[in-house]
């Protein structure tokens, strides 16, 4: 895959490459056939919520989500589901080495009290994910107090404006960022202390 969109793209300094979470399941094997329910319970560290057929599980990963992840969307062909990277920061790492820029895979997720999906960071490389911004100081001199950024989810929620759900565009440059840095799609789960809704 690296060498693919090495091909197609010209990589400028400070680039981060967002690529779709399904190009990197498919070229590591997480396409797979069977009934979704058993596939989502075997994909589950847990089981959030349930009403039906829309199950709200969490990831081996952390992530909370719609079906662990599992999504027939997409799929090479019909009858199989496509599942997430088992380590999406390590995807992000391979690429983000052999193409010498930042990397996030990204992923659609729906937000508690909002509607509609919008694409997060669950693999992240070669650049800190979340903007700290606690101990500063707003513009009328207010001290923030729990002020952190997703930076890389906004960065891949502005990539999916281009790649469009739908288009089979997998990948996006977004550029003119001065993001370098270190962390990984983990460091943007809400540890459970602070999670007052698990």
């Amino acid at each position: 895959m690296a060498a693919l969109i090495a091909d197609a793209a010209d990589f400028e300094e400070g680039d981060v490459l967002v690529v779709s979470h399904k190009v990197i399941s498919k070229a590591e094997g997480r396409v797979v056939r069977g009934e979704k329910l058993e596939l989502v319970l075997r994909e589950a560290r847990r089981i959030v919520r349930r009403r039906g057929e829309l199950v709200i599980a969490e990831t081996r990963h952390g992530f909370v989500c719609a079906a662990a992840g599992v999504d027939a969307s997409n799929a090479p062909e019909p009858g199989t589901l496509v599942l997430l990277p088992l380590d999406p920061d390590d995807s992000a790492a391979r690429l983000s080495e052999r193409l010498g820029v930042a990397v996030i895979v990204s992923d659609s997720f729906g937000r508690p009290w909002r509607r509609g999906t919008t694409d997060v960071a669950i693999g992240v490389a070669g650049l800190a994910p979340l903007i700290d911004l606690r101990g500063g100081r707003d513009a009328m001199g207010y001290e923030l107090r729990s002020t952190e950024i997703a930076v890389a989810d906004e960065i891949a929620g502005a990539a999916e404006l281009v790649k469009g759900k739908t288009a089979g565009v997998p990948a996006a440059i977004v550029r003119g960022l001065s993001l370098a840095g270190e962390g990984t799609a983990r460091d943007l789960v809400m540890p459970t202390e602070r999670d007052l809704f698990r």
